[in-house]
């Protein structure tokens, strides 16, 4: 069967976790940098204390209204990671995953290394960087499925089906059409075509855009090179930061794009 749309083979494989590299996103390994307030705040107490108890008989009016105010500042430190958390949204449990879907990693055969460690990189720092469960990266002609998924109930459990499965109605979505975010907080539309994890309550879409250089009047055209989508088991599950980030890390896909006509072309599935 002949489908107009973005191109990709699904002569494919299931690519293991550890096949690719995960880069990490903090400067320092194993430290949680969004806690550094906190660690900060536990050094900072840790001297106005040291140092009250060397100086109590000598202490001042003044030096104790400092102290006290040192005090508070490394309270509010402390407990400032608690605070961010709270007001950005709430943080997925992953002990409490919806039922009924299953752990996938896939990606075709025939893209290129670069593109494969590309989204290998993007889709692992989306999972573990917002509170999506499940992704799809859908750019450059290359196809990464990764998370948690419902998946079909047949025989036929293949890898090769399975990609031909989301393909299917990743072509049907339109989201390659997009020129702005789509983002579905609490409830999806019902002209959503695409396949999605049980369970969900979120969902985002964030098409790659490249700004055409052809263009003669003074509002240049926008061409989409594909996308990138986000599922998540609770409501308002992305804050404008993390909508900011979701955009920065589809725009890394932008220098290896190769595809210059957007009027699709036909790929046997």
């Amino acid at each position: 069967m002949a489908v107009a749309g973005r191109p990709w083979s699904v002569g494919s494989a299931m690519v293991p976790h550890g096949g690719l590299p995960l880069l990490a996103l903090t400067g320092i390994p194993g430290l949680d940098e969004s806690y550094l307030p906190r660690y900060l705040g536990i050094a900072l107490g840790t001297l106005i204390v040291i140092n009250h108890v060397f100086s109590a008989a000598s202490a001042t009016p003044a030096q104790l209204r400092t102290e006290a105010l040192g005090i508070f500042l490394a309270t509010f430190s402390i407990v400032l990671p608690y605070l961010g958390r709270f007001l950005e949204g709430a943080i997925v449990d992953r002990t409490s995953l919806p039922e009924g879907n299953r752990q996938i990693f896939l990606m075709p055969n025939n893209i290129s290394d670069d593109l494969k460690e590309d989204m290998a990189w993007a889709s692992y720092a989306l999972l573990r960087t917002t509170n999506s469960i499940s992704v799809i990266i859908a750019v450059n002609d290359g196809l990464c499925i990764r998370g948690y998924w419902n998946m079909p109930e047949d025989e036929d459990d293949s890898r090769d089906h399975l990609l031909q499965w989301f393909g299917n109605g990743i072509q049907q979505s339109g989201f390659f059409d997009l020129k702005e975010t789509v983002y579905y907080p609490e409830s999806l539309g019902s002209e959503v075509r695409i396949p999605l994890p049980k369970g969900t309550l979120s969902m985002l879409v964030q098409p790659v855009i490249r700004v055409s250089d052809a263009f003669t009047n003074s509002i240049p055209p926008l061409e989409n090179e594909g996308f990138l989508l986000l599922a998540s088991n609770v409501r308002y599950a992305y804050s404008k930061k993390d909508r900011a980030w979701i955009k920065a890390v589809a725009n890394k896909f932008l220098h290896t794009s190769e595809v210059k006509n957007t009027q699709g072309f036909v790929t046997s599935l």
